[in-house]
Parts: structure tokens; C-alpha cells; sequence
């Protein structure tokens, strides 16, 4: 909930403003942890809200803010200082709310570390225990810009992979509707013709003047039925079993599975060796990239993988026992454990595999195009020749 705040300081001036709280007591709570003596408190009116569209900030804005939050903090200005003047000049209202959050615990005597914690939907786990580490090593500066490095470059491959499903996307979406129009409001009009004539029809020419009979009276049916479909859909993603398995699909399914594979390789690898590399420890260090992998088989991996860290074995044992695991990792991973070299092994993969990623991108964007414009006009011609070869027959016997 927000509301809105009058108040005086220890000065006796008036300050006005909002704050956002999940009750009136909260709110009142934070403010006067902030030294503020509250004259009047209200929740804002609905007209007077600030209008959000997204409850994500962008890649782009967060990687921006990482890097200039670096140059703050390594210039030598105060954390709490260096969050004031990010949360001035930062053009997002989501990070904005947060960057002044955080300034108000910090100036609380909490840490960078545990402030950041408590927006987890803006700030990933992952960043929050880089953070812990920089805050221990005293190189926080290093570990934003690291992060900076991670995200920008987490979102590249995820772009690669994106564009290249884009594509075939967009044609399946437009050879759908065309295929609609055509059957709903163009082969109507020869329905009429065909019967005064009274020829024998074609049987596809039939097929097709059936189908459109259907998507004519019932289209709205089958728009129910796709949105009940998707709801369905939506709502089995929320259980563990089904969620793994449509992911183990997703990522053996003919051409785009491999590519789906080794993107979820590329994020796997590259969390891991920052963590590794920022000093995180390891059994920490595997657990944080369970959650950020994004993948559930490899998730269930990692999972068998820490507990055999648990117990002292190799990191290697679990993987070697799951197809999702290739020989190159597997074996990047071994060299690591034993020369103390793991994060850099680690890298070596995710730079390989990046390397696949977007020569794989570009060679399945090479061979879809083609394919998908003989998909959409073999679907669209075959509606449109069911009616005009017809009607060339019939006029050829008036």
C-alpha cells in the first residue's frame, strides 16, 4: 500500500512525501525509525498513485546502474551517499522506490547486502550474495562491475536465443490468423455459388468448405478452447513434476532443443565460475546457481551435485550419471577441482558454449526462414487452390 505523509524533522521543519508499507502501523513504524514526528497519514488516492507498467527494470537500466554505482563506490563515496545519487538520477520509478528504501536502512546501520535482500524481485539472489562477498573482501566496486559484466552478457545469449524463435513465432501467428480470414470470411462467399451450381464438389474442396462452416459458427468455441488450453497449461507449470518435464522437452525437441540445452549450459557455467571466482563458497556458490539456472534438469543436477560436495566427493559424479551434462563440461569441471583452477575451467566452457549459442542462432534463423514461408504457403495456397481449381471445372462445363 502507499501513503502519504506529513511530518515534521528534528528541526521542526515540514516535509511532506510518500511511503509505501503493507499497513498504516508499518508505515508510521519506518517513519519513525526515520526520526520524523508524523502529523498526518493517508493512503494515496488512486488518481494520485504513480502509474507503473512494469514491476521489472530493464537490462539496460540495471546494467547502466551497476556500473555507475561502481564508479561511486570506487571514487571513495559513502555507500549510503552513492545510493542518494542513484536513486536521483535513475529514470526507472522501480529502482528509484528501491534505491530510496535501501538509502533509509542504510542510514538505519543495516547493510548494503541486507537492504538490496529485501527487494528480491528487483535485486536476484545471485547479486545479493556477490554483494556479501564484496562486502567482506572490500572490493565492492570489482563486484559490480563483474555483475555488470554477468547481466549484460546473461541477457545477450538470452536475446540469441529469443531471436531465433522469434521468427518462426511470427510466421506460425501469421499463417494462423491469415488461415482464419480466409476461412471465415472468404470461402463463405463461394459457398453460395458452389450449390447453385449444383456440380459435384472436390473432397478437399468439401474438407475445406466444412472447416469454414465450423470456424464460421463456432470460432468463438475454438478461441475458448486455445484460452483454456493456456490456462491449463499455466496453472500444471506451477507443479515441480510437470514444470520438469516440459523442460526436459524443451530442451530434446528436433533443432531448437539444442539450442534451448546449451543457453541453459552458458548460464549454468558462467554463474557458477563468478561465484567461485568472488570467493563464495562452494557448496553456497552451487546452491545460488540452482536457483538462478533456470532449467529444472539441470536444476535437479546441481542438487545431486551439492550433495555430493556435502559428503566430499566430486562435483563430477552426479554429472557424469545425467545426459544434460556434456563430456566438455564434465571435464572442465574435473581439471578445475584438481588444479584449484575452477572458475577459470568453468569460463573456458561458458565462453565455448556462448560461441555455440550464436553460431547455432544464426544457422537455425538461415534454415527457418525458408521452411517457414513453404509452411505458410503451402497452408494458405492449399485453402485458396480448394476453391479457385473447383471453380475453373465448373465454368469449363457451363
Amino acid at each position: 500500500m502507499n501513503y502519504q505523509y506529513v511530518a515534521k524533522n528534528l528541526a521542526g521543519d515540514a516535509i511532506k512525501g510518500k511511503i509505501e508499507a503493507e499497513t498504516k502501523e508499518l508505515a508510521l513504524q519506518e517513519l519513525e525509525k526515520n526520526r520524523l514526528f508524523v502529523i498526518e497519514i493517508k493512503e494515496t488516492p488512486i488518481w494520485n498513485k504513480d502509474i507503473v507498467l512494469t514491476k521489472r527494470v530493464k537490462n539496460k537500466e540495471f546494467v547502466m546502474f551497476l556500473r555507475q554505482y561502481a564508479t561511486l563506490i570506487h571514487a571513495g563515496i559513502p555507500i549510503s551517499d552513492s545510493t542518494k545519487t542513484m536513486a536521483k538520477q535513475t529514470e526507472s520509478p522501480i529502482l528509484k522506490a528501491a534505491l530510496l528504501d535501501i538509502d533509509r536502512q542504510l542510514d538505519r546501520g543495516e547493510s548494503l547486502s541486507k537492504a538490496v535482500a529485501n527487494h528480491p524481485k528487483i535485486f536476484p539472489a545471485l547479486l545479493v550474495n556477490m554483494i556479501i562477498a564484496g562486502e567482506a573482501s572490500g572490493k565492492l566496486d570489482e563486484i559490480l562491475n563483474e555483475m555488470a559484466d554477468y547481466f549484460e552478457k546473461e541477457y545477450r545469449n538470452k536475446q540469441r536465443i529469443v531471436s531465433a524463435l522469434m521468427y518462426p513465432s511470427i510466421v506460425g501467428v501469421i499463417t494462423l490468423f491469415l488461415s482464419i480470414f480466409l476461412l471465415v470470411f472468404v470461402v463463405p462467399q463461394f459457398i453460395g455459388m458452389f450449390n447453385s451450381l449444383g456440380e459435384e464438389i472436390p473432397p478437399f474442396t468439401q474438407f475445406i468448405l466444412s472447416l469454414s462452416n465450423f470456424a464460421g459458427a463456432f470460432w468463438w468455441l475454438v478461441l475458448l478452447f486455445l484460452a483454456g488450453i493456456y490456462v491449463l497449461y499455466r496453472s500444471l507449470l506451477k507443479k515441480e513434476s510437470f514444470a520438469y518435464r516440459v523442460d526436459k522437452i524443451k530442451m530434446k525437441m528436433p533443432l531448437f532443443g539444442v539450442l534451448v540445452h546449451k543457453g541453459a549450459l552458458v548460464r549454468l557455467t558462467t554463474t557458477l565460475s563468478t561465484l567461485v571466482n568472488s570467493s563464495v563458497p562452494i557448496l553456497q556458490s552451487v546452491e545460488i546457481t540452482e536457483e538462478v539456472v533456470g532449467n529444472r534438469v539441470l536444476k535437479e543436477v546441481l542438487r545431486k551435485v551439492r550433495k555430493s560436495l556435502e559428503i566430499g566427493e566430486s562435483m563430477t559424479i552426479p554429472m557424469k550419471e545425467h545426459w544434460a551434462f556434456p563430456a566438455l563440461v564434465i571435464q572442465m569441471v574435473q581439471i578445475g577441482e584438481k588444479t584449484g583452477t575452477l572458475d577459470q575451467m568453468l569460463l573456458k566452457a561458458a565462453n565455448f558454449y556462448e560461441e555455440e549459442v550464436e553460431q547455432l542462432s544464426t544457422r537455425i534463423k538461415t534454415l527457418i526462414e525458408p521452411l517457414m514461408i513453404i509452411i505458410l504457403t503451402v497452408i494458405v495456397g492449399s485453402i485458396i487452390a480448394a476453391v479457385v481449381i473447383p471453380m475453373f471445372s465448373l465454368f469449363e462445363n457451363i
